[in-house]
């Protein structure tokens, strides 16, 4: 739509207005409205868009999409909008996302429409990517101003944005650079517009400096006019990137006007696998992992596996304390009984100091001699395969062995004074559900020793099943990233040689794999073994993590005891994460760190809750300050209210929720005697909009050519541009076959460390980090 367009259509809002126009929009003051909970979505197909839309669905927050690029769509009028439900006017939208300020190129009436409904509802707007310009209250991007990347800039929250909807933040919004070469973000920085008509007000809520220029320019304002408001973003995004995950649940609130269905936190979680297990060790020499399948047959086991010590665990302990951060310990008692034979010796300093520090962390059971709990492993061949018997069918390991490993462990731990939860597993390496290519279904035998053993939650690796599902009729899985800091790495310099043979090119002196990956790129040149570590693959692997982390998801991120171990590699990592956290968010929004078993139950009741909100099952809508939410019998209502809210029961009242990001949100179902929830906010309780600020022109604008109406999209935003080369988490790319180097898309292969098979090395990234080939000595019993 041309400006003129524009102009015509939002002075014939103004004009309607202002005219008391009288539709079933109009409502007397005796008769408050019915606001229903959901957002309407006007989608152009742009990244900006979608990623407020996933933001959306990753709260649980109900929406209705309507592509404009659809022949079929609904037109937007008054009857789209609103109605009447016994003599009560009800607004069946609680705020609107549309691309830009007007995306209705040929038809004014329908941006009237949506005009006139936002002023009558008090529903607000988010301009999800436009240019400055006079029409959304900013001057246009010049003199002070900017139009150009935006890459590697660093904005801040204003006055107005910290005490207002990003109340969660520090200040800080920094933009991503995480390629030289590749235009990430674009966007315009300008100066609120001088001489606003009476009434109207645009203030800042997220700026950066003008380059050459000693003004600050908007890159996210709230523009108040004509009775409504909108929020104008003038840069684009996709829902990956820092700058845009760092604002997307103040950009929900602000829409929402603080009260809204689902709700958004940050969770970080760190399982320490194979506790009271030795490693094996990565050869530098080699280039494989002698012990583990990934080396050719018949290379010696490792001589020197990586085992914690008494000191190693006595430090984890005061790093935890030292970092207020818990870690889950995922402990094999027969690692324990194997060191204590092979030192012949009756006492195991390193278990008997963790058991003592015990309630400095969470324990999860991990099998007692971590076997492979798949199919019986045929390793005589490379990668290894499923045995088949004379039917051809699938040997699987036996239930009675399941149910024992797991059994043993539950009883050494019982014997040594050890209180793990006795709901939650990790089989080693995730085994006995189903391992692609060579297992195509889960272990049939599996499910009833889960069962059997009380087992309601079982580790799953996210970079084969990001998603939770069933295991049998009594399990659920629990989906965990693995992180790029290997299982076979005791020191930063193992760590550092093992990487550059996964992510250097054959020419460089590395595998090749990066070369053959499409999910992967090469880097330029190896890193250096002794500075590497700590100068590349910390920043990157915490940058990869930090994504999940702010990305409202709870799996959990897996490492092994080896990484505590030695040069304990692990926790410069966590303090990267756990550092740039703190420096970026206040502190009403700290990590949420759950154990397994609560990981397990928020997936559980996200699954009901989508599943019901999906289905049309769900009822929500506000009237003045009463919320009224209906779900079906037994789904627990997820949602965001202000400070102040209760429920309402039958008999008297109760608290809703918890604390956090200046909101109260969490799940909650009906009373005793209730079919539907209550919620009554606090008089006053839904946030004022954030005062004025003078605009820093003090002279009226001068008149200037607009930009082209077709925004700027760099391929930065459009395709986004991967951390390094260990970050998949952007791509769509498939990964790899083990031991074929052939792509498989959507499969993920297994655990966290990158081996190789006859010196090829095998990668193969999922969510974050490179996922671990078939390990563990393929099962073979007694052999550590």
């Amino acid at each position: 739509m041309g400006r003129a367009t524009r102009r015509v259509a939002a002075c014939a809002a103004a004009v309607l207005l202002a005219s008391g126009l009288q539709t079933t929009l109009a409502h007397g003051d005796t008769t408050p409205p019915r606001i229903d909970l959901a957002v309407l979505v006007i989608d152009d197909g742009g990244p900006s868009v979608a990623a407020i839309t996933a933001e959306l669905k990753s709260q649980g927050t109900p929406y209705k999409v309507v592509t404009l690029s659809d022949p079929n769509r609904p037109v937007i009028n008054a009857a789209f909008l609103s109605d009447t439900i016994n003599g009560q006017p009800r607004g069946k939208y609680q705020g609107i996302v549309l691309p830009n300020e007007n995306p209705f190129t040929n038809s004014a009436a329908e941006m009237t429409a949506i005009a006139t409904y936002e002023a009558a509802f008090n529903v607000r707007q988010i301009d999800a990517y436009t240019f400055a310009s006079p029409a959304v209250g900013l001057n246009w991007a010049q003199n002070p101003g900017y139009i150009g990347t935006l890459d590697g800039f660093q904005a801040a929250t204003t006055t107005a944005g910290t005490s207002g909807p990003f109340s969660y933040l520090k200040g800080s919004v920094p933009f991503e650079d995480n390629d030289p070469n590749v235009s990430e973000s674009y966007g315009y920085l300008a100066t609120p517009l001088a001489g606003l008509p009476s009434g109207a007000s645009f203030t800042p809520l997220v700026d950066a400096p003008i380059p050459n220029s000693s003004s600050r320019g908007s890159l996210v304002g709230e523009y108040s006019h004509d009775g409504r408001k909108e929020l104008v973003v003038t840069f684009v995004y996709n829902q990956y990137q820092q700058q845009y995950r760092l604002l997307a649940r103040g950009m929900v609130d602000w829409i929402t006007q603080g009260v809204h269905l689902g709700y958004d936190r940050n969770y970080f979680a760190a399982h320490v696998d194979d506790v009271f297990l030795a490693d094996d060790r990565w050869s530098t020499t080699l280039k494989c992992t002698p012990g583990d399948v990934t080396c050719p047959p018949g290379t010696p086991g490792t001589t020197n596996p990586i085992r914690m010590t008494s000191a190693d665990a006595q430090y984890a302990k005061q790093w935890e304390a030292a970092n207020n951060f818990t870690l889950d310990m995922v402990f094999n008692g027969g690692g324990s009984e194997d060191w204590k034979a092979n030192n012949n010796t009756t006492v195991d300093p390193t278990a008997n100091q963790m058991i003592a520090d015990q309630n400095s962390y969470r324990w999860v059971n991990h099998t007692f001699t971590h076997p492979y709990l798949g199919c019986v492993q045929d390793v005589t061949v490379v990668p290894w395969r499923c045995t088949k018997d004379a039917t051809g069918n699938t040997v699987w390991v036996d239930g009675n062995t399941i149910n024992t490993q797991i059994k043993n462990n539950f009883d050494w731990a019982a014997k040594n004074g050890l209180k793990p939860d006795p709901q939650v597993l990790v089989t080693g390496e995730h085994s006995g559900l189903l391992t692609a290519p060579q297992e195509t279904s889960d272990n049939p035998n599996l499910a009833p020793a889960l069962a059997a053993n009380g087992i309601k939650f079982t580790g799953s690796d996210a970079s084969r099943e990001p998603a939770q599902r069933a295991v049998g009729s009594s399990t659920l899985t629990v989906p965990r990233y693995p992180m790029n800091v290997f299982y076979n790495a005791g020191s930063a310099v193992e760590e550092a040689d093992e990487y550059n043979w996964i992510y250097t090119s054959k020419a460089n002196g590395g595998s090749g794999i990066c070369e053959n990956n499409p999910a992967s790129t090469c880097l330029p040149k190896p890193l250096d073994v002794n500075t590497g570590f700590q100068s590349y693959i910390v920043p990157l692997e915490a940058r990869i993590d930090l994504g999940h982390v702010m990305n409202n998801d709870p799996r959990p991120h897996f490492i092994h005891q080896s990484n505590l171990s030695e040069d304990r590699i692990l926790y410069p990592v966590l303090e990267k994460i756990l550092g740039t956290y703190r420096n970026l968010y206040a502190a009403n929004a700290p990590i949420v760190n759950l154990g397994e078993r609560e990981i397990g139950q928020e997936f559980q009741k996200r699954a009901a809750w989508n599943a019901a909100v999906a289905s049309g099952q769900v009822t929500a809508y506000k009237v003045g300050n009463t919320v009224t939410v209906s779900a079906p019998a037994g789904v627990q209502v997820q949602a965001t209210m202000p400070t102040g809210t209760t429920q309402k029961l039958a008999i008297g009242s109760t608290a809703f929720g918890s604390a956090y990001a200046g909101t109260l949100s969490g799940w909650v179902a009906p009373g005793a005697l209730q079919s539907s929830v209550t919620l009554q906010l606090s008089s006053g309780s839904t946030p004022a909009a954030p005062a004025a600020v003078a605009p820093s022109v003090a002279a009226k604008s001068v008149p200037a050519p607009a930009p082209a109406d077709k925004k700027v999209v760099p391929q930065g935003v459009a395709t986004p541009v991967p951390v390094g080369p260990s970050d998949n988490s952007r791509t769509k790319a498939p990964t790899l076959v083990p031991g074929s180097g052939t792509p498989v898309p959507g499969k993920g292969v297994e655990k966290n460390s990158t081996g190789s098979v006859a010196g090829v090395a095998m990668s193969a990234k999922a969510s974050g980090g490179a996922a671990e080939l078939d390990r563990k000595h393929a099962g073979k019993p007694g052999a550590r």
